[in-house]
This record gives structure tokens, sequence and C-alpha cells, in this order.
């Protein structure tokens, strides 16, 4: 048994198909078939049903691919834990958010990299919702996300990393109208209610009884200040203090009542296989996060 042969194993259950995982793992697809043979041999048991067109994992293979997960992230956690007290080593695999990626990550990376430069950083981005799922996967080591809505998936831990504010952004023309007038009477432009964010908005919204007429619904923060700029209608989206200073052509009020304040964490699975890499990048955010 081979760490690569885990790799493929783990790259067939996530992709769905042998052809996929063989493009994932840099492998033909011959070679995903000998490892697969070569597993299924050392374990002694069938991991995939090849009956149906494309293969399905048997009982014996969910738990092969969990405890795969398991050997992985071990593996990919012993080159931070022999290393000295100051000195950190391995790959950590990140996934953020839009808005971190814009804002307090790339100086973060920048701090974590020039103190400890044996680490190994890899970058996605994508919505809070589908990162933790890969998170709790196994595809991410750890992500960085609004603080977790229901539904989300189990098994994960989260640590606060700063919080950010919710505000009506609306064009500077329309400066001292009420938020409700605003909200109810203006076109809404609205954070995409599949990222967490966005279900926030939506709850609190129905909370306050505000029936808003909804022109376009999008998954960028920067396209919703764009399209509000433009005079296209009015918004609540998440804001630093060092939005807020930037955008002093619109008119902007606070969100909720009290106002709705969102939490933006590390989130890591609960065995925390890489937790002093997952801890050291969570001081580099915090030192570097706007104050709300």
């Amino acid at each position: 048994m081979s760490l690569r042969a885990l790799h493929t194993l783990i790259a067939i259950a996530q992709y769905g198909s042998f052809v996929r995982a063989a493009e994932a793992v840099h492998l033909t697809q011959s070679a995903v078939s000998l490892h697969i043979k070569s597993l299924e041999e050392t374990f002694n048991a069938t991991l995939f049903d090849r009956s149906r067109r494309l293969p399905v994992l048997t009982e014996a293979g969910h738990v092969a691919v969990e405890r795969a997960r398991e050997i992985v992230a071990l593996y990919d956690g012993i080159a931070a834990e022999i290393g000295g007290d100051n000195e950190l080593r391995g790959r950590l695999r990140i996934g953020a958010i839009h808005t971190a990626l814009a804002s307090t990550l790339p100086a973060a990376l920048a701090a974590l990299a020039a103190e400890h430069p044996h680490v190994r950083i890899n970058v996605a981005s994508g919505m809070s919702a589908e990162l933790a799922v890969r998170v709790e996967a196994g595809e991410l080591d750890v992500a960085i996300t609004t603080e977790p809505v229901r539904p989300h998936p189990y098994g994960l831990v989260s640590t606060t990393l700063y919080e950010e504010g919710f505000w009506i952004i609306a064009p500077g023309s329309l400066a001292g109208q009420d938020f409700r007038q605003l909200l109810q009477q203006q076109p809404f432009i609205r954070f995409d209610r599949r990222a967490w964010a966005g279900r926030t908005i939506e709850q609190e919204l129905r909370r306050m009884r505000l029936r808003v007429h909804t022109s376009m619904e999008l998954d960028s923060q920067e396209a919703i200040i764009q399209m509000v700029s433009s005079g296209l209608g009015v918004a609540v989206i998440p804001l630093s203090s060092h939005n807020l200073a930037q955008l002093g052509h619109l008119d902007i009020q606070p969100f909720g009542s009290p106002q709705k304040i969102r939490r933006v964490v590390l989130l890591e699975r609960e065995d925390r296989p890489l937790a002093r890499l997952a801890a050291a990048l969570a001081q580099a955010v915090q030192r570097h996060a706007p104050a709300r």
C-alpha cells in the first residue's frame, strides 16, 4: 500500500469516476485502476461496485476512504509536528471567501511566509458553504469563512478571526431616506443566498418583515458595490471599517436592530491534523484584521 494509492482512492471518491480522478492526480486511467486493485488486494475487500456505469463505493470502500483521509492528513502534519518550537514546516491548503482574499489574507500570508519560510501554502476561493464542505471532505485543511449558519457540515470547529457589520448601501442621491423606504421601494441587489452572509441577510429581512424587490442576486461584494454606485438599486453587505472609509460616495446605514454582525472564522476539522499551522495562520490574520 502506498500513500499515492490512498490519494488516488480519495480522488475517485471525490470526483465520482476513474477518468476524472486520473486527471486530478495526473495519472493514466490504467495506473489508477492498478492503484485500486493493489488496495483491494491489500485490504482483501472490494472497494467499488463496478457493475454500474460509474463506480460506486461499497461499504468497505466508504470505510477505506475515511481512513485514507485520516492517514493523508496525519502524513501532511508530520513536518509541522517535528519542526523546532518556532520552526513550522509542511503544506497548508487554505480556502477563503472573496472578501478575505481582497482584504486581510494577502498581508497575513506574506507575514506567515516571512516568519515560517518552510511552510507551503495553497489557496482556493469560494463561498463559505462550499469551502466548509471541502474542509469536511479533506480537500482543504482550513478555510476562512463567515461563521457557519444552518445547514452546515458537522465535525468542524471554528476560531473567530475578526468581525464585520452588515450595512445598507444606497446611491448618494437617496441620502436621508428611511432604511425601510430604501429596502422596500428601491430595486434590491441581493447578496447570493447560497452564501452564508446571504442567508443571514434573508433571515433578518424576514424577521423585520421587510419585503424587497430583488433585481439582481450576485455572489461578489465588489460587483454589488459597483451596481449600487451606478444607481441600479440598494443592497445589504458586510463591511469592515476599511471598506466603509472607501465608500464615502454612497449613503450607508446600519442593517438590523440591533445591527447584524458577522464573524469571519477559521474552520478546521475537529481532529485538527494541522493544528500548529492553522494556529499560525489564525494569528497572522488576526494581526492584520481591520477594526470593525
